[in-house]
């Protein structure tokens, strides 16, 4: 028997970590290669780690919650000597999580299937996931369904009291490290690979940047250290967390700031400090807009689909986008080029319950509303339920969002980055409206539009923004 150490193997698209959402195995355990023994979430999806090998688990090398550098060691087995060669096959056969699978094993298997955000609000709520019913697709657990849980639960007071030492030991220990640093270099610093592209950006080198924050001994670089580091003139940034600790408010519950959360954080404020944001609002009298969907939307169920407001917006904007090309580019920096796409694939903002999620429509221009409408909905429900692949959310180059289904009216939403530009739509809904110099009430739909000022200027915006209205308020040339 030999001793094998197993790391965090290399998650694809140059993600430097990722966050072990459970184990599945413990010391002890005797597994087969293949056989799943962790469950790593990443940019925007959960994936399974499988064993390199057959054998037995000798040590856990992280814990539940934590975030793991790839190349990091997690886990040692013990193995029969020749069990090496086959490992290196297994180490990249890291598949994305089957939905399918939570039916099949269910709570009877001993495995509990709820997403990240889920878990991890079980571990703060002292919640035993083993113990909750699922009410989610499969079995799957949802956070409600632990928060139902906690409040029946006549044991939830007492363990929360009787937690609190151990939640403010593991707090304080997962708390950013705040470390003195005099800007000298560094040989080694750990860093987002959008911080690192921010440092290539701005002409510094990360390691001459001052931290805020350690991880496991390390510096860890954050945007925010480069943007100070930078706006300093080079020299070190003040330690303002360190000296302000204690002062302001003090209560209230800490959620780790990682997973998805901080996925979405990151790549907002790269959008946000890359591209300079113009915004454009405007409404248009959608009343033919509402009935030919009635007339539509009886057809559309007969063949087992809903036919939404959206699929007419996807169809009105990519006719617009081959009006106005600019709209669909984006900006290759480096070779200072821009880019005019010759495919119109639309990113659909969806709301789930890990974040924001922004699945792509690919070659939208070419299918029609009902194909639109099933798609739309497919990739949606998948979403929700965080079974899309990576590659579902990736290659668009023009996003919608729907904030109407929520309630707002306009909106200033930040461009999918590296895309060129995003409509939100506000909700239909009955407003003042002149026609023939009398104000009559009339269906009317907000639209709101953020775009690069670097590729598109306002006045083409407002141009582009028009002539989706115009579509959407003849609905009737979309069918041809």
């Amino acid at each position: 028997m030999a001793e094998q150490t197993f790391e965090l193997p290399d998650l694809g698209e140059g993600i430097a970590e990722g966050e072990l959402v459970s184990w599945l195995v413990e010391p002890g355990d005797v597994v087969e290669a293949d056989q799943t023994i962790a469950e790593v979430e990443t940019d925007k999806a959960l994936v399974e780690v499988p064993s390199p090998y057959d054998g037995t688990v000798k040590e856990l090398h992280a814990a539940e919650g934590e975030t793991v550098p790839v190349d990091s060691v997690i886990v040692a087995f013990e193995v029969e000597d020749d069990e090496g060669e086959a490992a290196e096959e297994v180490q990249s056969a890291v598949e994305p999580v089957e939905e399918g699978e939570a039916s099949e094993t269910g709570e009877s298997g001993g495995r509990v299937f709820a997403a990240p955000s889920t878990r991890t609000l079980a571990r703060e709520l002292d919640a035993d996931l083993a113990d909750v019913s699922g009410s989610g697709p499969g079995g799957r657990i949802t956070a409600a369904d632990v928060r139902a849980h906690v409040e029946s639960s006549g044991e939830a007071a007492e363990p929360a009291q009787t937690a609190d030492a151990t939640e403010s030991e593991s707090t304080e220990a997962e708390e950013p490290v705040l470390v003195e640093s005099d800007g000298a270099a560094r040989d080694r610093t750990l860093a987002m690979p959008a911080t690192r592209q921010l440092a290539r950006e701005k002409g510094v080198d990360i390691n001459d940047v001052p931290t805020s924050e350690e991880r496991d001994g390390e510096a860890f670089v954050t945007q925010s250290d480069v943007r100070a580091y930078v706006e300093s003139g080079g020299k070190a940034a003040e330690p303002a967390e360190a000296e302000t600790a204690g002062v302001g408010p003090t209560s209230g519950e800490r959620v780790p700031y990682s997973g998805v959360r901080r996925t979405i954080g990151e790549q907002m404020a790269r959008s946000k400090y890359t591209a300079p944001h113009v915004a454009h609002h405007d409404e248009f009298d959608a009343t033919d807009l509402v009935a030919v969907r009635e007339d539509l939307r009886d057809p559309a169920e007969a063949e087992g689909v809903n036919l939404t407001y959206l699929p007419f917006v996807v169809k009105a904007v990519t006719r617009a986008l081959q009006e106005f090309p600019f709209l669909n580019s984006s900006l290759d920096e480096d070779a200072e080029e821009i880019v005019l796409h010759d495919e119109y694939n639309i990113g659909i903002a969806v709301a789930t319950d890990a974040g924001l999620m922004v699945p792509v429509v690919e070659h939208a221009d070419e299918k029609s509303l009902v194909e639109l409408a099933a798609e739309i909905d497919d990739l949606a429900t998948r979403a929700r339920n965080r079974e899309l692949s990576r590659e579902e959310m990736q290659g668009g180059t023009f996003t919608i969002t729907n904030i109407g289904v929520i309630g707002g009216e306009f909106s200033a939403p930040i461009i999918n980055h590296p895309e060129a530009a995003i409509l939100a739509m506000g909700p239909i809904a009955k407003r003042p409206w002149v026609v023939d110099d009398e104000v009559v009430a009339r269906e009317t739909m907000r639209l709101s539009m953020s775009v690069d000022h670097r590729l598109v200027d306002g006045a083409e915006a407002a141009q582009f923004t028009n002539r989706v209205q115009e579509l959407l308020g003849q609905p009737a040339r979309l069918l041809l």
